[in-house]
């Protein structure tokens, strides 16, 4: 799943370690070469205000490297958590994805199956299986490269051979045995319980 990866240079929001490691570094310099500095000019006999000015911005360059080094590790804190969400996550679906394959195909034979049962031609089938995909007339003949009037000539073929009235009743006619309440649900799909 490297498509989910992203740039470390994406503007998404996230904090990342890189983006912080820079600045704290710099801050860090900024702090060590504020310090030889005062130190610098305590020994050649700086004045006082000048050396508590510069006590100041070294203090704030400190404050600024603990609050950064403190969100950076954070951070890492945090992609290493969401690395490990990631890796469940893409179990969850590799693991979903091994056990829904079956039944997909089981339910591309069933519904094969059952329009071998109408008796629709190949392209008859072709245009239903794009009609219970949602497809739009228009959408199925840019696809299939023919005339929006062929396929709705072909729907219509489908519908009387099939003894349906239309696109709804044909995704009726596959989706009603798939959304029938489980055994732990009543009528409408109300839990006993819940009742």
């Amino acid at each position: 799943m490297k498509h989910l990866a992203r740039s470390p240079a994406a503007d998404d929001g996230v904090v990342r370690p890189a983006m912080l490691a820079v600045p704290a570094a710099i801050l860090l310099a900024v702090t060590l070469l504020v310090g030889l500095d005062v130190v610098s000019d305590a020994g050649a006999g700086g004045s006082t205000a000048h050396l508590l000015l510069e006590v100041a911005v070294m203090a704030a360059a400190l404050s600024g490297t603990v609050v950064l080094w403190g969100q950076l590790l954070v951070a890492r804190r945090r992609a290493r958590s969401l690395q490990r969400d990631l890796g469940r996550a893409e179990a969850d679906l590799a693991r979903f994805r091994l056990e829904s394959d079956e039944h997909v195909r089981g339910l591309g034979a069933a519904i094969d199956h059952q329009f071998a049962r109408w008796g629709l031609s190949g392209a008859e089938r072709e245009v239903a299986l794009l009609l219970l995909k949602g497809l739009a007339s228009k959408d199925i003949a840019d696809l299939r490269r023919t005339s929006e009037r062929t396929v709705r000539q072909q729907a219509l073929a489908v519908y009387r051979k099939a003894g349906l009235a239309g696109r709804a009743e044909l995704a009726a006619f596959f989706l009603e045995d798939l959304l029938s309440p489980s055994p732990a649900t009543g009528r409408a799909g109300v839990r006993a319980e819940e009742r």
